[in-house]
């Protein structure tokens, strides 16, 4: 077994911050916001920011004083290979299902301890509901994406993550037992519904993905007014997603 040396242990630590600070997106993250996610000391977690802005790897606001991913996150993800990603293959599908339920769809993925919305397509009915921006991340089990991901793990990994995840729902005004009750019931039905959504008068359904050896690869979302998510709609809904789901099934195979 390789022994957490410690400059390993500053690099999880650094990445740990890294992860963490993406979810205030454009808008920052206090230092002592970035104290409480991360659990780490406030001498830890400013002595690292230093580091990662001398690197350009975070900045810092001057008037708000608040920290942001920084240029050289973007500079280094360049030298990825221009290989086909997952909403090449999916888009698609989440558009063919924008456009028979009129509403908008999002393509949530799992990231460690967070969901993260990769890819949103609106439909064509005159009110979206944009709930969502794409980049926005979360912790894993707030909102319906993040309860449907959940909800494919086994018992121990999603109680993991629910217990590692416990002081960030606090700040967030989540509760950790409503978390956990909502995904026992979303692995019963096969899809997570939010009747009150993020915004007031919303509703939002999501549901797994899968390829074909059953591993999840993310989760379709639809959010929409609250009133066309009720009864039969609502019913009709999670039909076209399960279908479009199906599709995604047979056509992602393991490579």
């Amino acid at each position: 077994m390789i022994k957490n040396s410690t400059g390993a242990q500053s690099i999880h630590k650094a990445m740990k911050i890294l992860r963490i600070l993406a979810c205030g997106q454009h808008d920052g993250m206090r230092l002592i916001d970035l104290v409480r996610m991360t659990g780490l000391n406030q001498p830890t977690v400013h002595r690292t920011l230093r580091a990662l802005i001398e690197e350009g790897m975070v900045n810092q606001n001057l008037l708000t004083r608040r920290y942001l991913i920084g240029e050289e996150i973007s500079t280094l993800a360049l030298a990825r290979s221009k290989t086909v990603g997952l909403e090449a293959i999916i888009n698609p599908h989440l558009n063919e299902l924008a456009r028979q339920t009129g509403d908008t769809v999002f393509l949530s993925v799992r990231n460690r301890l967070d969901s993260i919305c990769i890819s949103r397509i609106t439909g064509h009915h005159p009110i979206q509901v944009l709930s969502i921006d794409i980049g926005v991340r979360r912790p894993l089990g707030v909102g319906v994406s993040g309860i449907a991901l959940l909800s494919c793990l086994t018992s121990k990994e999603s109680n993991s993550i629910i217990e590692q995840n416990q002081h960030r729902f606090h700040l967030l005004n989540e509760d950790a037992e409503l978390i956990h009750t909502k995904m026992i019931d979303a692995r019963r039905l096969g899809y997570a519904y939010a009747p009150q959504g993020l915004m007031q008068g919303t509703s939002a359904v999501s549901m797994p993905i899968k390829n074909s050896s059953g591993t999840t690869l993310g989760a379709i979302t639809i959010s929409t007014m609250a009133a066309r998510l009720e009864n039969k709609r609502l019913e009709t809904a999670i039909s076209l997603m399960r279908e479009q789901a199906d599709l995604i099934t047979k056509q992602y195979f393991i490579k």
